[in-house]
């Protein structure tokens, strides 16, 4: 080969090597993989490895924090992945407080986020900030009306309500009031807990005193559990309802029988074998859990998906801001952000997404099924 030969060869390869580093896509991920909110945040972690490593012709890094549950160290994460590794977007954290805790900095960044968290107060009401975020789980709205749904045709009149005393379990209070008033039902009974307590018993007396007929607890993760298994330990025999938070294996094992008949409404993924195969969502979510396995020999928590969904919304978004801009620029990320808010009809492992300027969230009624604690394991709710 000649000199000139050889330096072009030489120049195109600089070019392609130039051309692949400016086409790299920077992903931050934020969990909560220890700490109180670590049975949430395990899968999560665990689910990154799954998410696409090239999208279109993109290359695409995952860098992954863990924030050990605490809501200071997630804004240190978030600043570090914004500042130092100029990420073009960030999926995380795991907990709701720490969610809402980082929602001024990546919007005074213009970093979308997409949040695996329970609570809507992360984008709704929808503003300058929380346009920048995503939410990749069922607004609380939507669980809490297939529970009010249930609580009626079940003849409950009167309930108690203890959640965690953060944006989630607030939020849950505000929402299911609101429903509950419509549909007759009173709340006898307001209490709340923190997610590292070891004890309500307190609480719980507190509930029981007041004779409802039914509790709903607004918890995530493993603090899901202790209400309800204080509340059996003392002799409630009432019906006890929980949100989407409590939707993982944990919650059957850490509460054996003491949670059995409980009634929730969640993701699909807890029943599948029970869900028709013309779901749109049945596949996704058959094909995440294979996936899961085969990499960590054990079913993930369908918080894990909330990370898996997050990687499908990228994946459909990240071409279609790449047409305008470069990774690594800020026209990028708000290029990204504008995609993710047109998304529609995108089939997650959790549902349908259908975005708009006002909800970040996108979920209809397909992204829940009512779902019962029958003999240790998930089944319909009859």
């Amino acid at each position: 080969m000649n000199t000139s030969r050889i330096r072009f060869a030489l120049s195109a390869l600089v070019l392609a090597a130039s051309l692949s580093a400016h086409a790299q896509v920077k992903i931050g991920v934020v969990s909560s993989a220890t700490g109180p909110t670590a049975l949430v945040g395990i899968p999560q972690k665990n689910t990154v490895p799954l998410l696409p490593a090239k999208i279109g012709e993109l290359t695409v890094e995952y860098i992954a924090l863990d924030d050990a549950s605490d809501p200071t160290a997630s804004v240190t994460a978030v600043k570090k992945l914004i500042s130092e590794q100029n990420v073009d977007a960030i999926i995380g954290p795991s907990g709701s407080p720490n969610a809402m805790g980082v929602i001024q900095f990546v919007a005074e960044a213009g970093v979308p986020l997409l949040a695996p968290v329970g609570t809507a107060a992360v984008v709704t009401p929808m503003d300058d900030k929380k346009k920048w975020v995503f939410k990749t789980t069922q607004n609380d709205d939507i669980i809490a009306r297939a529970l009010v749904e249930h609580m009626v045709a079940s003849g409950v009149k009167t309930i108690g309500f203890i959640g965690v005393g953060d944006p989630y379990g607030e939020n849950w209070h505000k929402v299911f009031s609101a429903l509950a008033a419509k549909n007759g039902i009173e709340i006898v009974a307001n209490e709340r807990f923190q997610r590292q307590d070891n004890s309500v018993t307190g609480q719980s007396l507190k509930l029981i005193g007041a004779k409802p007929d039914a509790v709903l607890v607004a918890a995530a993760g493993g603090p899901a559990v202790l209400p309800q298994t204080t509340l059996r330990d003392q002799g409630y025999t009432g019906r006890i309802y929980q949100t989407h938070g409590a939707a993982l294996p944990d919650f059957l094992k850490l509460g054996g029988k003491k949670v059995e008949g409980t009634v929730l409404a969640a993701s699909l993924m807890l029943v599948l074998p029970e869900i028709a195969d013309n779901n749109p969502s049945k596949k996704v979510a058959t094909d995440y859990i294979t996936a899961y396995e085969k990499l960590h020999g054990s079913k993930p928590a369908t918080f894990g998906a909330n990370v898996y969904d997050a990687g499908l919304l990228l994946e459909q978004a990240i071409p279609i801001a790449a047409k305008t801009a470069k990774p690594g620029t800020k026209e990028f990320r708000a290029a990204l952000r504008d995609s993710l808010e047109r998304t529609q009809e995108l089939v997650g492992t959790q549902g349908v997404y259908n975005m708009t300027k006002d909800d970040h969230s996108g979920f209809d009624d397909r992204g829940r099924v009512l779902i019962a604690v029958k003999d240790g394991g998930w089944t319909l709710a009859k």
